[in-house]
């Protein structure tokens, strides 16, 4: 798949200064195909014999938006009910959330609202939310109608798009128009605080929001347990 599309140059950033970390989540019912996008995205693969996520793990990816290195850092929870109140502690701080359901499974798209419901009670109100139909490549299958998705979408003021992790589609474009999104918000609140738009060495302090965005020399993971599920 093509790492450079829409001038975001996703290559060589080893070397590069992060300006900064984008933690975005993952959500959704279990075996939707959470796991899968976010591989799909982060290392360009897809993992067949995939098994449940346990717990939170997380994947990241650099890429450039705007002339800035910014380290997406994805988040991947568990959909299993009784993971719920484990995750529900991962929103914190979390910038967006792709929010994905199966096409071919209704009731993964009638539970979309409860997840919504969740992330507004959950993560911070500027939080940028992308509705994701994963498993777009089994058209014969369909259960949702593209229509009712858009429709929700527009109501809820989500973004929408099908992806597929099997083949790739949309993936790159989905999780690239959240990240775009994430850096339009925090350019503009910074700038109603009177502060910068560059992340710098330290944390963007953004007055009168609970975003905080961090330096990669700044970003803590010690609360966070990765249990890999699949390791292809």
């Amino acid at each position: 798949m093509n790492r450079e599309m829409n001038g975001f140059d996703t290559e060589n950033h080893q070397e590069e200064k992060i300006d900064y970390v984008f933690k975005v989540v993952v959500i959704g019912d279990s075996a939707v195909g959470k796991t899968q996008i976010l591989s799909r995205f982060a290392k360009n693969e897809f993992c067949l014999d995939s098994k449940s996520t346990i717990g939170v793990e997380f994947q990241t990816r650099t890429v450039t938006i705007k002339g800035k290195v910014i380290k997406a850092q994805i988040w991947d929870t568990a959909g299993q009910e009784r993971y719920r109140a484990v995750t529900s502690a991962y929103y914190r701080g979390a910038l967006g959330a792709m929010l994905v359901y199966d096409i071919t499974k209704r009731p993964t798209f009638d539970h979309v609202a409860r997840w919504v419901e969740e992330l507004r009670a959950h993560a911070d109100s500027s939080i940028v939310i992308m509705l994701i139909g994963n498993k777009a490549d089994l058209v014969d299958l369909r259960a949702v109608p593209t229509e009712d998705a858009v429709e929700f979408a527009e109501d809820q003021g989500l973004f929408f798009s099908e992806t597929s992790a099997l083949n790739g589609d949309n993936v790159d474009s989905a999780f690239f128009r959240v990240l775009e999104e994430i850096y339009g918000v925090i350019s503009k609140k910074a700038l109603e605080s009177g502060g910068k738009s560059n992340g710098g060495d330290h944390a963007t302090a953004l007055t009168g929001s609970k975003i905080d965005v961090i330096s990669g020399a700044d970003l803590e993971i010690s609360e966070m347990k990765k249990l890999s599920a699949c390791s292809c």
